[in-house]
């Protein structure tokens, strides 16, 4: 176990050494020996599925405090809170991290709504809001809110990969599901781009709220539109339902689900996997389900993390890859502060990552960030599920924003 951990610090942004600073420069919840971080997550409610978002960073950082005394010479404190993907909870849990226990930044929060009704208070207190796993316009919106990167395949971004593939299946009669808010707005607009002028092949769009108790009316009226290509922009419970409904039915249409309810084991198993045989989705990063990258080093650093940091988590929940890489960049953007430990230069040091290669990333795959561009990640693949893992059936799709 002790060289796989040294093989997973080697396999991390973490190799690249802060520049020494002589003078040390300190914001809040920074101190010689400490740097105290807040987040974000719904351990409980309706998306507690996505609670891996909190054991992640808390595993992660847990890890590097353990074999690397943590950050230059300062071990992490992470403050991390339940919000119940509650807006008022979420707003409530932040004042008190930023206010009461004075953290130095909120990293890796999760949650498009609840991060979205914090948005303004952080920038305006100018806190930075980095790496959280939420997407939409106002949340990559740099320039009116340069204190919030997100760390997520950006929904429109995914979205429009999908409409770029459907252009090659002129035949193709689209049915759409989405959730009603700025999530599957943000998908649907991505889609509808990428399609362009063959979004005529689109025969219905349907939407469903959050809190409906199930999506079974949505699926059999899309079924009864003729659809033979269903699009489904939905969170884990309400695809799982979507899924299990389109098999009850004997509704077989080509099925394209959304890259944050593709867990294997959030999504599939509970959906039953024989119902979601040959359906599509996108991946940006690899999948510990995919043979393929059984003898990548990254991929051993990663699930030997996992044995010894978080044995009772499954290592191939997809959520549980992507935060780990987010956690990465958090790790990173601190390291690369040195002794000047101010929310300014945090901000800085994230802006000004260019080329970053997170081993996990698909080939091909950078971060790139800027104080004009809050999109890290542009591209992805096709995969289809084949009862087991997900198999890769496009060559990597990039999009420009």
């Amino acid at each position: 176990m002790r060289l796989s951990l040294i093989a997973l610090l080697a396999a991390t942004a973490l190799a690249a050494a802060a520049p020494a600073q002589a003078q040390k420069n300190y914001g809040p919840g920074v101190s010689d020996t400490e740097i105290r971080i807040g987040q974000t997550v719904a351990y409980s409610g309706p998306a507690s599925a996505y609670a891996m978002v909190g054991r992640m960073q808390v595993g992660y950082f847990k890890m590097l405090n353990e074999v690397r005394g943590g950050i230059n010479g300062r071990k992490i404190t992470v403050l991390s809170t339940d919000d119940a993907s509650a807006p008022p909870k979420t707003v409530e849990a932040t004042r008190k991290l930023v206010e009461g226990d004075e953290v130095f930044a909120m990293m890796n929060s999760m949650g498009t709504a609840t991060q979205t009704a914090v948005q303004k208070y952080l920038n305006g207190k100018k806190v930075p809001q980095v790496f959280i796993y939420a997407s939409s316009p106002n949340l990559h919106d740099i320039k009116d809110y340069p204190w919030t990167i997100p760390f997520a395949f950006s929904f429109e971004i995914e979205g429009e990969i999908y409409g770029k593939y459907l252009t090659a299946k002129p035949d193709a009669r689209i049915g759409v599901l989405y959730q009603n808010d700025d999530v599957g707005k943000s998908y649907l607009k991505g889609f509808m781009k990428g399609l362009g002028d063959k979004s005529r092949q689109v025969v219905k769009v349907i939407s469903y709220e959050y809190s409906d108790p199930t999506v079974d009316s949505q699926v059999l009226q899309l079924q009864a539109a003729g659809a033979d290509t269903f699009v489904s922009f939905s969170t884990n419970k309400a695809q799982a339902q979507a899924l299990r409904k389109a098999a009850a039915i004997g509704w077989k249409p080509m099925y394209f689900l959304s890259y944050v309810s593709s867990s294997i084991s959030g999504v599939l198993r509970p959906a039953g996997v024989e119902n979601a045989v040959g359906v599509i989705s996108s991946a940006w990063f690899k999948s510990p389900n995919d043979p393929e990258w059984d003898n990548d080093k990254a991929m051993l650093a990663y699930l030997a993390f996992m044995k010894k940091y978080m044995p009772n988590d499954d290592p191939g929940d997809t959520t549980a890859v992507y935060t780990y890489m987010g956690t990465q960049l958090a790790a990173l953007a601190l390291e690369r502060c040195g002794n000047d430990l101010t929310r300014e230069n945090l901000m800085k040091q994230i802006t000004s990552f260019k080329d970053v290669e997170l081993g996990l990333l698909l080939p091909g795959q950078r971060v790139n960030l800027s104080t004009t561009d809050s999109y890290p990640v542009r591209g992805g693949r096709l995969v289809r599920f084949d009862g087991t893992s997900w198999k890769p059936i496009s060559e990597l799709i990039t999009v420009s924003r």
